[in-house]
């Protein structure tokens, strides 16, 4: 338990920052129409600048530190920047032709393919507990996806495509020092998405001229509810541990089901369920088994790797 511990506080934070997630993604889709995956993901990018900026002012930690910009491993948060980009663009991608509610799901994979990933990346031990709970997760992806079925579509690997990068960037993180501001690696990470989303855009279609008024106002919204969300877990986490945020994370699946469906009338329950539930229950396995494993390390650390 942290000495400034806040639970409470933290996890209304925690779940204010997804509901502000599922209305960038709302955004998105609405925009799609109009402007490429890699427009959205550059203005995104632009505007969500300014709330990483925010949260790196208000970084206690980097104040600290003598508020320097610089660190160690900078190539490491460039690359996290590089691979936020892409995670970006395959989700925007999916948003744009997939139900709102079950391009959200399938990204939820992301803790599965994290657990994985702290294998090759971390040297850890994954017992049978937390692997099955993968394998769980996993078959509940499937049976969202829908593969063999007529519904099914290549575009349903879009989502999962982002899970796994997202994972890939949330892994990464825990290799970077430990005295570097989670907010400055925030920052390096979304200057570098800036880049490479404005550099994709340019390659492929340019940049369609905003339409109006009112589209310039959801673009600045969309990267002011991106970036706000991500200042808000950035000051969660602070605030406690890790594990008492994670299981709230899985509200973001009845939530972007809802907002689907208020929204863009999507109601895709058949696509949607038992795979999110499975999906769902894989994560919460994992995050319980972590909780275990902090507590056995506390007493034996050699015990924490059953």
């Amino acid at each position: 338990m942290r000495p400034t511990d806040r639970t409470g506080l933290a996890i209304l934070l925690s779940l204010v920052a997804l509901t502000l997630f599922d209305a960038m993604g709302l955004v998105i889709k609405h925009l799609s129409v109009t402007y490429s995956a890699a427009e959205l993901s550059a203005w995104r990018n632009l505007f969500g600048i300014i709330p990483a900026v925010i949260a790196l002012a208000l970084s206690r930690q980097w104040h600290s530190a003598g508020r320097s910009l610089r660190m160690r491993q900078w190539r490491l948060a460039l690359a996290r920047g590089a691979f936020v980009t892409f995670a970006q663009l395959c989700f925007y991608l999916a948003l744009g032709q997939m139900a709102f509610a079950t391009a959200s799901t399938i990204t939820y994979a992301n803790a599965l393919f994290m657990t994985a990933l702290a294998v090759p990346l971390l040297g850890e031990k994954v017992g049978w507990v937390r692997w099955s709970a993968v394998l769980i997760g996993f078959v509940g992806v499937v049976l969202v996806m829908q593969p063999g079925s007529d519904t099914f579509s290549a575009v349903a690997l879009l989502p999962l495509g982002a899970a796994a990068i997202y994972a890939l960037v949330g892994v990464t993180a825990r290799m970077m020092d430990d005295d570097v501001p989670s907010a400055l690696v925030n920052l390096y990470s979304s200057c570098t998405a800036l880049v490479g989303a404005f550099l994709i855009a340019l390659a492929f279609d340019g940049f369609t001229p905003v339409q109006s008024s009112t589209d310039l106002a959801w673009i600045v919204a969309m990267g002011g509810f991106g970036g706000t969300a991500v200042l808000f877990l950035v000051i969660s986490y602070r605030m406690t541990e890790q594990s008492n945020l994670a299981p709230f994370s899985y509200f973001g699946i009845p939530l972007a089901f809802l907002l689907g469906w208020l929204f863009f009338d999507e109601t895709p329950w058949d696509a949607l369920f038992p795979g999110a539930l499975l999906i769902a229950a894989g994560g919460l396995l994992i995050v319980w088994r972590e909780r275990q494993r902090s507590r056995i390390s506390g007493i034996h650390p050699s015990a924490a790797h059953e």
